[in-house]
């Protein structure tokens, strides 16, 4: 039985992949990045059979979200991504002296800050001056984890 199966799913593979190909990239769209998109990726367009394939092999495998996160296996890294990164980075690095220039309204670690979330330069007196009269919502307690100080900053950030 388990015979029979296999070769009706590999006759239903090799049919299907004759009728794929013209239409470019539609496989992709549906089932987004990763090792199953990469392995069906010529024969899955018109599909629906070989399209569940790649999603479910995104998605079981967990390879999809590696792809995103390190923009690899036909993944595209998002921009934001690369500046939150390094951003969470900072502000983890500088918890500290972020606490002191925030509290103070200017010094080198906010500037670095408003440089890495991309803050136009002539908004930036602004945005510190937004932080400092935020600074007990930024840092509400003395042993505050600097995930919720970013996602702090950069809420008050979008509001002003």
């Amino acid at each position: 039985m388990k015979r029979i199966l296999g070769i009706v799913a590999l006759t239903l593979i090799f049919a299907t992949t004759s009728f794929a190909a013209e239409t470019g990239g539609l496989a992709h769209q549906n089932t987004g990045c990763g090792l199953g998109t990469m392995l069906f990726q010529a024969n899955a367009n018109d599909s629906s059979l070989l399209q569940a394939f790649q999603a479910t092999t995104n998605g079981t495998l967990g390879n999809q979200t590696f792809g995103i996160s390190s923009g690899t296996s036909e993944c595209t890294q998002p921009k934001k991504f690369v500046q939150n990164e390094r951003l969470n980075e900072f502000v983890y690095a500088n918890l500290d002296s972020l606490a002191k220039d925030i509290a103070q309204g200017r010094g080198e670690s906010v500037q670095t800050l408003a440089e890495l979330m991309q803050i136009a330069p002539e908004r930036r007196e602004g945005f510190y001056r937004n932080l400092q009269s935020h600074f007990t919502e930024i840092f509400p307690r003395e042993n505050v984890e600097y995930a919720q100080v970013v996602d702090t900053i950069v809420l008050l950030s979008s509001q002003g």
